[in-house]
């Protein structure tokens, strides 16, 4: 499988362009690599639809959040996937046809455009998790309040069992079409049928519950599966749960924002935790134990060596969160920053056994030993 190009790169603009930008780019590409431009030429026909993708993507302000945050991963995440092999052109134009002004340059492989469905509209909901149901990751129910098929007929909005009859406009196909002439020649172009939406047909007799759309208000309970790994701003898509389209037509999906709540132990460093341990001045000279504590709430034993400094830092393998790629699952790491902790009052008998310790050189950093641990600091944090 060929490896894929940058969705910017494949349109030729830059990070910063706008949608507009972005629409003409499209344009410009799908027009010289048009299949009825190009019969038989399979790169063009993969140029045209690599364009297409990049374009799903780029015009979508949610999904180029996605693309620009994560790239090509975050394509793989809540429904957010690329074209399949099985995308036909037919689909794309389906897509796409706003900025073709319709299916232009004729019907290339001759095929019969469908009528449409409606589509319902998206919903968006946020969720606050916790660090630990990040870390195995959870399913939330949701009461949502949303369109919902018309239960007195069934999403078809006609009264009685009534029917549709086949639109006049259209003929049934959900379309009319224009032919123009054009520096490539005639050209053809569809648009969607204003008088049955593109349906192909239409209600002679509306239903009185829903005024012939098929859909009424209410609410359903839903379950949505949030996998382990997520962070602050991502969107998680929940396919076909949105509100019902029109005429027993394409239910919307959810898309859920992902919010963090602040955690009291540890501190996300992508997909590491940090972990800061205070030691007493006596563990740290003279070595010792120490439990740290992980994301799933068991404990770990770790080995203080002697002389610990301040500012030394381990790394607890698997430790830390998941990482969300499309292929397999990696966990990051527990990083454990040490410190030490100072008395800020002393007993008698406390200050004069730090007094005597103070004259021992053993006690008296060397510029070798403060350089060390400068070194410690400036390499974590770089």
């Amino acid at each position: 499988m060929a490896q894929k190009r940058d969705y910017y790169e494949v349109l030729g603009v830059d990070k910063n362009a706008s949608e507009e930008d972005i629409k003409k780019a499209y344009r410009k590409i799908a027009i010289k690599y048009h299949p009825d431009r190009n019969p038989g030429n399979k790169e063009a026909e993969e140029k045209f639809k690599e364009a297409a993708e990049a374009y799903d993507v780029l015009h979508d302000p949610q999904k180029r959040q996605q693309y620009d945050q994560f790239g090509f991963e975050g394509m793989n995440m809540g429904g957010f996937g690329g074209f399949s092999d099985g995308f036909s052109m037919d689909d794309i134009f389906s897509m796409f046809g706003d900025v073709f002004g319709g299916r232009g340059f004729g019907n290339f492989g001759g095929g019969q455009r469908q009528p449409a469905q409606h589509r319902g509209a998206d919903l968006r909901l946020k969720v606050r998790l916790t660090l630990q149901e990040i870390a195995s990751g959870v399913t939330k129910r949701f009461k949502v309040k949303k369109d919902v098929p018309c239960s007195h007929c069934h999403g078809t909005g006609a009264e009685g069992g009534s029917g549709k009859e086949t639109c006049p406009t259209c003929h049934g196909s959900g379309v009319v079409t224009r032919t123009t002439q054009s520096l490539f020649g005639m050209m053809q172009t569809q648009s969607v049928c204003p008088t049955c939406q593109g349906e192909g047909s239409i209600i002679k007799n509306k239903c009185h519950e829903c005024g012939g759309r098929g859909v009424v208000k209410g609410e359903e309970v839903v379950e949505i599966n949030i996998p382990a790994g997520v962070a602050e701003g991502m969107v998680v898509n929940v396919s076909g749960k949105g509100n019902a389209g029109y005429h027993n037509g394409i239910s919307g999906d959810i898309k859920v924002l992902i919010e963090e709540e602040p955690n009291d132990i540890f501190v996300r460093d992508g997909h590491n935790l940090i972990y800061n341990l205070l030691l007493d001045f006596p563990t740290a000279a003279l070595g010792g134990n120490a439990e740290i504590p992980t994301v799933d709430g068991s404990k770990v034993k770790i080995k203080i060596e002697p002389g610990t400094q301040p500012g030394k830092t381990l790394r607890l393998r698997d430790k830390g969160l998941p990482i969300i790629q499309g292929y397999g699952r990696e966990i990051g790491d527990l990083i454990v920053n040490i410190s030490v902790y100072v008395p800020k009052t002393l007993s008698k008998e406390e200050k004069k056994a730090l007094e005597e310790m103070q004259k021992s050189d053993n006690f008296k950093g060397d510029n070798a030993t403060k350089k060390s641990i400068f070194e410690r600091f400036r390499n974590y944090f770089s």
